[in-house]
């Protein structure tokens, strides 16, 4: 089944910028690309719009003017744009069958700022099967810069990141970019560190040493699959979140994993995504890990 990019547009200027990257990306991968916005019927409050067809006609308008604006600025974009009788999580969701990514708008930077889907973004990141990128806004245009890199963070075990170096790297050879790879340890604890584990860093040397060697191996098979990007390692003591953020004013892209939580107030995508798609300058990649 061919695969196509599929972005969530509401009309905001968020939305329209996280399309515009869409856009851009779908050229970069020779993909399709797929716009959608959610609207179900549900009668309103306002009499200019009480009426199921005066909804529907601003729905279909919305949609129109995004598929329009992006047809003229990217004529050669194969590009579709539809209507999903849903609510948003519901909707984009959906769209996982033929997703290769689904993009979303962000709003601004800090803990409380919200998604271009109000309090449904996290949903759609925690719940998707499919790479979600979250797009800021300035001044209705994305914020990323001409050229850098794509910024990946290297997490746990080769097992653990292994779908978000994928991504990164398959990103990176799409842009003709390179990958800096971002490793972040801390100091041992009496938990952190197994016996095993403190013996192999002594036979690495130490534990910089270790670490490094431990990004080295996760890398190795992306690296032979993606001979032509080039590839940076950093390895450095700090939490994941601190680290990425530091690297990540030059970046295109910051690409991070997740594993699937559930907490008590419902889904959640971990520390480290949260704090990168609330702080990070640059469109945020969250990979769900296999």
């Amino acid at each position: 089944m061919s695969r196509e990019i599929v972005a969530g547009v509401d009309g905001s200027p968020e939305s329209l910028a996280a399309a515009d990257w869409a856009a851009r990306e779908a050229l970069h991968r020779d993909l399709p690309l797929r716009l959608a916005h959610a609207w179900r019927w549900e009668p309103l409050d306002l009499p200019l719009l009480q009426d199921r067809a005066s909804q529907e006609g601003v729905a279909d308008a919305l949609l129109s003017d995004a598929r329009d604006t992006l047809a003229r600025r990217y004529p050669d974009l194969a590009l579709t744009a539809g209507v999903l009788d849903d609510t948003p999580v519901a909707a984009l969701l959906g769209t996982e069958d033929r997703a290769e990514m689904l993009v979303i708008g962000s709003r601004g930077h800090g803990a409380v700022a919200g998604f271009l889907l109000g309090s449904y973004g996290q949903q759609i990141i925690a719940g998707a099967t499919r790479p979600v990128v979250a797009v800021r806004s300035r001044d209705g245009e994305p914020a990323e810069p001409p050229a850098g890199h794509v910024l990946v963070g290297q997490l746990g075990s080769p097992e653990d990141s292994a779908a978000a170096l994928d991504f990164a790297f398959a990103t990176a050879a799409a842009r003709g970019a390179s990958v800096r790879a971002v490793r972040a340890w801390s100091l041992p604890t009496l938990y952190a560190y197994s016996p095993a584990s403190m013996r192999l860093a002594d036979e690495a040397g130490g534990l910089v040493p270790f670490e490094e060697k431990a990004l080295r191996e996760a890398l190795a098979p992306w690296r032979e699959r993606y001979p032509e990007v080039p590839v940076t390692e950093h390895v450095e003591l700090g939490s994941a979140g601190q680290v990425l953020l530091s690297s990540a004013g030059a970046a295109q892209l910051l690409v991070v994993g997740r594993r699937a939580r559930r907490g008590a107030v419902g889904p959640r995508i971990g520390s480290v995504a949260h704090a990168a798609l609330h702080l990070a300058p640059c469109p945020v990649a969250v990979v769900p890990q296999g």
